[in-house]
């Protein structure tokens, strides 16, 4: 049954869909996307254009992604044949259209050849991504070769931006991510928690279809928005099937099902094109706890002894490094190894998170960045001034995941001056043992 004012409201939003934002270049030609063309009059999605070093320069494909050793395939894409395209597409367990034509073969050449890193990247993403986008899809009864649109809006990366500014792995424009209730605040993005989105995204593609009716059609609205599709089916002459409504689309548009297909093609024939899946150090296993105070990443990494690096990749969601917990209850993922160390250092950490607030940033109106220069002046004072403690002693109980350096930073003091006043003579400390600080 479809809902008349939520229809309503999805047209309304579409001018705000997600990742291409497109404008109509059938009546406004002067309109160019800068994105590689091929000879079908169709544009690459944008993740399909993107500078493969760019992408493999991300700091977390460097860390957390390696090239799998054991995988002895030759760096070449081997040739097939038009029917074997064909047969591999008619074998793949899906229940929406995989056709085969020039659009698509153009869309897997590029994968297999000028992305065959950025795909080893996202193969290596797979097992941490795909069961969370499954649950998702699964829960709205969407088909769950959908689970690769990802692949084709963010290339797995859950802080892409577009050019037009969507966001995420599902590259939510703000105000469909708003509709479909996703927060965005100076200090949080929703569009960039993969859960969070992936539910979100789950369900716009559910409302698309109880307006389409046709899953090509669906996933070509997510791209341009439902009114972009609507005047391409006026222009076809009432025809509502993709390939009929094909020329009357804007450029990208029309790559973005055929990359779609090629998408599940190359996530699944990778081996039979020699692309090795990197490895990833990602854990599969995590689990959440609830923040209830303002903290920083940094508080987290130096009291509990897990990497920022893993904290940053585990939760995008946070733009700023900081989980703002005073105004609502807020969620922190970290490996299950590690969530029993947060829970045993949980009061430190609010501890210290209250002994070292963090300021309010100044925004650089020009520029719109933020500057971080009078919080680090602010610190600066604190810590020096709290370096005098009045004379008095301080003493801090060594709990599981200091370091002499957290505990010296987080007093305001240095490594050697801990040494000195506890008669150590190396970095070695042992967990419920008491040292002075000050």
């Amino acid at each position: 049954m479809k809902h008349p004012l939520l229809i309503a409201a999805l047209f309304l939003a579409a001018p705000s869909v997600t990742q291409a934002q497109i404008v109509d270049d059938f009546e406004e030609e002067e309109e160019e996307f800068v994105t590689d063309s091929i000879d079908t009059g169709m544009d690459f999605p944008e993740s399909m254009t993107d500078n493969i070093d760019s992408l493999m320069n991300l700091y977390v494909s460097k860390t957390y992604l390696d090239f799998d050793g054991d995988c002895q395939m030759k760096d070449e894409n081997p040739d097939f044949s038009r029917e074997e395209y064909i047969n591999r597409l008619q074998r793949m367990p899906t229940i929406m259209e995989m056709p085969y034509n020039e659009e698509v073969r153009a869309c897997i050449d590029r994968y297999t050849t000028r992305l065959r890193r950025s795909v080893s990247y996202m193969l290596g993403a797979v097992n941490f991504y795909m069961p969370i986008f499954e649950e998702a899809l699964d829960a709205y009864q969407v088909p769950l070769e959908l689970k690769y649109l990802p692949v084709i809006e963010s290339a797995l990366n859950p802080t892409a931006v577009s050019r037009v500014g969507a966001t995420g792995l599902w590259q939510f424009m703000l105000a469909t991510g708003k509709a479909y209730g996703l927060e965005v605040t100076s200090l949080t993005d929703d569009r960039r928690d993969p859960v969070k989105s992936s539910y979100a995204a789950a369900r716009y593609l559910r409302d698309l279809y109880q307006i389409f009716g046709d899953w090509n059609l669906v996933i070509a609205a997510y791209n341009c928005g439902p009114e972009n599709i609507n005047k391409a089916i006026r222009r076809a002459g009432g025809e509502r099937d993709y390939w009929a409504i094909f020329p009357f689309l804007p450029k990208e548009t029309r790559g973005y099902v055929p990359a779609f297909i090629a998408a599940n093609y190359v996530m699944t024939y990778y081996c039979e094109h020699n692309i090795c899946p990197m490895r990833s150090r990602l854990p599969v296993k995590t689990d959440t706890v609830v923040v209830s105070r303002d903290i920083r990443f940094q508080q987290i990494a130096d009291i509990c002894g897990i990497d920022i690096e893993l904290i940053r990749s585990l939760n995008p969601v946070y733009r700023r490094d900081i989980i703002p917990g005073n105004a609502s209850p807020s969620v922190l993922r970290l490996p299950l190894t590690d969530i029993g160390a947060f829970i045993d250092a949980e009061d430190s950490i609010y501890a210290v998170a209250q002994r070292e607030p963090f300021k309010r940033q100044e925004v650089e109106v020009s520029t719109g960045r933020y500057v971080k220069q009078q919080n680090e002046r602010n610190i600066r004072n604190r810590n020096n001034g709290r370096g005098n403690n009045n004379g008095r002693a301080a003493y801090h109980t060594i709990r599981r995941g200091d370091t002499l350096s957290g505990i010296a930073r987080r007093y305001g003091t240095s490594v050697n001056k801990i040494k000195q006043l506890n008669g150590l003579r190396s970095n070695n400390i042992r967990v419920g043992k008491k040292i002075r600080v000050k």
